[in-house]
């Protein structure tokens, strides 16, 4: 019996803020792979080891979490005044589907080196030292994000002592600006409110905020599904109720939000919405064993993602958490103590995160010009992926 080989793919394995994932160059795809569908998705579900029953991505890149399940796809821009066009590919663990529906924040903080070290950036625009500034158009939600990477002697500056909680080793601080972050010309609550009723079979009704900034969010109140809001992985993820809850919550709050048509649908769209708990600041440890002082945070937020509570906290929904924030009567924003700030710290499983927006309301609907967050990235890895030419 004759057996294909193996074909490889030119392939760099990033960290980026608190997520890794494997990035390519669109023209070192296969050539039927350079294109949206099947191929595509059947190479990368194999590139990352899915679908795989036992949920441990042995047989590939991925680490068998959402923050480590992830693909990326860049090329030279097409748009006017931007860099680079990214795809990001969020690939299911345990089943055959990458959800091309959103944007990871995280790994927005790695796009701007690759498109440096690829030469997308024109050379004229890449300073020696200082600051260069990568215009990254996000293909899959069609936005602007400025990506802020140091230099030092003509290279990408990786190292430095900028920490993240989430992340163990410091590295160089990567600023990241979310351009006009709310979706769909800037209908920030897709709903026209802050704060609505959501009904929720099983739990009644829920008071949610749900908006439309860096990702579409759901947020509700930790102690209405009873919860304090200092919650760690093990104390939700370990739950299958309380998972089976979430994503109720999930499937009710896409429709709400018109995403969705029903909630059957919401397993076919798993990346977004994202479902997340908040509540005013309190002690707690962290997952490294920090200790975190209800003075050190304006808000806790906890936070889930392709059916899990995430480590620490996706930079897509920090976002959607400093442009709630920024809006009074939102639950974030109430949970933070309310009134009007351009700036929030939250705490997360890992620890904490502070990020800025600035809200102002135009002829009366709630607009954001941007959120900025910091964030750092660093390759880890580069050369080939391989994959059994037969199993694509």
């Amino acid at each position: 019996m004759t057996h294909a080989p193996q074909i490889k793919v030119p392939a760099t394995y990033m960290r980026g803020g608190t997520s890794k994932g494997v990035f390519f160059r669109l023209q070192d795809l296969p050539e039927a792979a350079q294109a949206p569908g099947e191929a595509r998705d059947k190479l990368l579900l194999r590139v990352i080891g899915s679908p795989d029953p036992y949920q441990k991505q042995i047989d590939g890149m991925g680490g068998a979490t959402s923050s480590t399940s992830k693909t990326v796809i860049l090329s030279k821009s097409a748009q006017p005044d931007h860099d680079v066009d990214y795809l990001f590919g969020q690939v299911s663990i345990d089943t055959p589907f990458v959800d091309w529906s959103g944007n990871c924040g995280n790994l927005t903080a790695a796009v701007g080196a690759f498109a440096i070290h690829s030469g997308f950036v024109d050379a004229d625009r890449v300073p020696d030292n200082g600051i260069c500034t990568v215009r990254i158009w996000q293909a899959n939600i069609r936005k602007t994000i400025v990506a802020h990477v140091p230099m030092a002697n003509g290279e990408v500056q990786e190292t430095g002592d900028f920490e993240l909680d989430g992340v163990t080793f410091p590295a160089a601080e990567v600023l990241i600006d979310f351009m006009d972050p709310a979706d769909g010309e800037g209908s920030m609550f897709p709903t026209g409110n802050a704060v609505d009723e959501l009904e929720v079979p099983g739990l009644g009704k829920l008071s949610a905020t749900m908006i439309n900034a860096g990702i579409p969010t759901i947020f509700i109140n930790a102690r209405d599904v009873g919860y304090q809001g200092t919650e760690l992985q093990e104390d939700i993820n370990g739950d299958p109720k309380a998972l089976a809850m979430f994503e109720t919550i999930r499937a009710h709050g896409a429709v709400k939000m018109g995403l969705i048509q029903s909630p059957d649908e919401a397993a076919t769209r798993q990346h977004t919405p994202k479902v997340a708990f908040v509540a005013p600041p309190r002690d707690y440890v962290s997952s490294s064993g920090k200790a975190i002082g209800n003075s050190d945070v304006n808000v806790l937020v906890r936070a889930l993602s392709m059916g899990k509570l995430h480590h620490a906290m996706m930079g897509t929904a920090a976002v959607a958490i400093a442009t709630a924030a920024a809006v009074p009567g939102t639950l974030v924003n109430l949970a933070a103590g309310g009134g009007e700030r351009n700036e929030v710290t939250f705490g997360h499983p890992s620890g904490t995160l502070k990020v800025g927006a600035a809200a102002r309301l135009e002829n009366g609907r709630w607009v954001a010009a941007k959120a900025s967050m910091s964030r750092s990235a660093r390759i880890l890895m580069e050369g080939w992926v391989r994959v059994p030419a037969g199993q694509i």
